[in-house]
């Protein structure tokens, strides 16, 4: 980790992108502005444009990248340690990444799945332009003005709503599907591989005029009728909170200073507008991403009346979606409350100190201090360090695995339906906070994993669309499978693993020679003593000729410790309060 300057590709030679270009140079004019969020698959050029910023800036502006793995101290700065032992416990700040990039651009790649609170303190400075550091006996404060780019695939997971919301500027970036333009970008890409110094020299026409046109450009006056026409736009589009407000009145006044003038006029807001309001539009994640253009187009036409022709790009207003697979009882509202302790880890809040064991991260201060002890009461000022571990604290979240019966007996379509249900209504909580969730379907000889662990909406319905059903009911696969997933590794301590078990409780196929329903019962006692939390949804129907029901998923409850609910029962708030 920290500053690095290697050849970078040439952002002005990066094919496409004119809106992650024009969020970019915005956010290199106005720091203020919060950051931008570049929204895509891989592959799309993310990277290459946050990485090409910094050469554009004034100076030898760095280039900082946070990895995930990164610890709070590391990014904000702490203690010292070596000078806290080896000057006599005198404490000095050890400048952390913020410092690093200060006055160039810090680049968070996968930033959903970056800590929320580190994603908290990044967000704060990058407004602010300062970090404070008030920890382990520290007061300190430094500049860190720097472009906070921060980079997502949807599909590992959704940016929660109200980290989302912070980001001043987000764009969808997406390869271009035009051929001409797409065998124009691997050429590019080819041509630089083959001779970096020769296609640099190539852009540097390119490069240096938009550096000059960055370092000369000062934000515009932006006129009171035109906030007001702003305010206007923000209320029809129903954004909550005045945020939106002030990034497009910054980044339109930013886009009038690059131009060269003084004041902002309506085209310039026309040109951000949908910058920084297509990611505050969500409500919940059976919302699409983004808004509808002709919304947008209408809301501004209502505001700043009807746009000159040629000033706003024709696109055409996507087709509507189809509605999402039904949903259990929550509300985005509902799934925003809820039980979350807190979990002992490596990350998080430092809440206490402890000697050193093996593993732990060290407390610096208490370090510091229980060494600077030890040497006086000795009289050794080379006395051993006498190294302390910090014990923190992180809200853990879930991991909810379902193991949806998909075999051929009865009912066999309504636990699917329930299943698919239950999945998109628990993404209302992983929306909201960090839980994640898996599918498994048992049926025929064995059981699949048909959804690896996700916060990811779009991901979750793609792969619950069209599941087959059919064939014998291998329960004991199917509870085997879910228990892997649940401890396999990256569960953790962040989540805390909950199994759902959709079935009628029949077991009909085994290993050879065991009986199915023992194979089963044996794999719930399984479960039970790893001690994870189990939901059995019950999905019997009455049997053939109206006899008694079986029970057996009942039995199954028994086996695995679990919780027993009918599936006409069943409600987000049941999984949520068992978890």
């Amino acid at each position: 980790m920290g500053v690095s300057r290697p050849r970078r590709f040439p952002f002005t030679a990066v094919v496409g992108h004119d809106d992650a270009k024009l969020a970019l140079v915005l956010a290199a004019v106005s720091p203020e502005l919060g950051g931008v969020l570049l929204r895509g698959q891989k592959g799309a050029a993310k990277t290459t444009l946050a990485r090409g910023l910094a050469p554009l800036l004034p100076g030898e502006a760095p280039f900082a990248e946070l990895p995930l793995g990164a610890t709070e101290d590391r990014v904000v700065g702490t203690l010292d340690l070596a000078a806290a032992l080896r000057d006599g416990g005198e404490r000095r700040f050890e400048p952390g990444l913020l410092a690093a990039a200060h006055r160039g651009v810090l680049y968070v790649d996968e930033v959903n799945l970056l800590a929320d609170h580190l994603v908290d303190v990044l967000l704060d400075v990058a407004t602010s332009g300062i970090n404070r550091v008030e920890r382990e006996g520290i007061s300190h404060e430094h500049g860190a003005r720097f472009v906070l780019v921060g980079s997502m695939n949807p599909e590992e997971g959704e940016l929660r709503p109200q980290l989302l919301d912070r980001f001043g500027l987000a764009v969808d970036v997406a390869s271009p599907l035009d051929p001409d333009e797409r065998a124009l970008a691997v050429e590019r890409r080819l041509a630089f591989d083959a001779d970096p110094t020769g296609f640099l020299a190539a852009f540097r026409d390119a490069e240096d005029e938009l550096r000059a046109e960055i370092a000369a450009a000062r934000p515009a006056l932006v006129p009171a009728p035109l906030l007001r026409r702003i305010s206007a736009l923000c209320a029809a589009m129903a954004v909550d909170g005045l945020r939106a407000d002030i990034v497009i009145a910054r980044a339109a006044a930013a886009r009038a200073g690059l131009a060269g003038r003084t004041e902002a006029d309506d085209g310039d807001v026309r040109a951000v507008a949908l910058l920084a309001l297509a990611h505050r539009q969500r409500r919940t994640p059976f919302d699409q991403p983004g808004v509808a253009d002709q919304h947008l187009r209408d809301a501004l036409d209502e505001a700043l009346g009807e746009a000159p022709d040629g000033e706003a790009p024709d696109r055409q207003a996507p087709a509507d979606e189809p509605a999402p697979p039904p949903a259990l009882s929550a509300t985005a509202e509902q799934a925003a409350g809820g039980r979350r302790s807190l979990a002992t880890g490596p990350r998080g809040r430092l809440v206490s100190t402890r000697p050193h064991e093996p593993g732990d991260p060290v407390a610096v201060a208490a370090t510091a201090r229980a060494t600077g002890q030890r040497r006086a009461a000795t009289g050794d000022p080379a006395a051993a360090p006498d190294l302390q571990g910090a014990v923190r604290q992180q809200k853990a979240g879930n991991l909810v695995v379902l193991a949806v019966d998909a075999s051929g007996s009865m009912g066999a379509e309504q636990r699917m339906e329930a299943a698919k249900g239950a999945v998109l209504g628990l993404l209302l909580d992983a929306y909201q906070r960090r839980d994640r969730v898996a599918v498994v379907c048992f049926r025929g000889d064995g059981a699949e994993v048909v959804l690896r662990p996700t916060g990811a909406v779009e991901v979750a319905r793609a792969r619950l669309t069209g599941l087959p059903t059919g064939g014998r009911t291998p329960l004991a696969a199917g509870i085997d499978a879910a228990l892997a997933v649940a401890t396999a590794a990256g569960a953790g301590a962040a989540h805390r693993p909950l199994l759902v078990v959709v079935t009628d409780g029949r077991a009909t196929a085994g290993p050879p020679g065991v009986d199915p329903l023992d194979a089963a019962l044996a794999a719930a006692e399984r479960v039970r003593r790893r001690g994870i939390a189990a939901v059995v949804v019950d999905a019997e129907t009455a049997t053939p000729g109206g006899g008694s029901r079986l029970g057996l998923a009942a039995t199954l409850a028994t086996a695995l410790g679990a919780r027993h609910v009918p599936l006409a029962a069943l409600t987000a708030d049941i999984l949520r309060s068992t978890s």
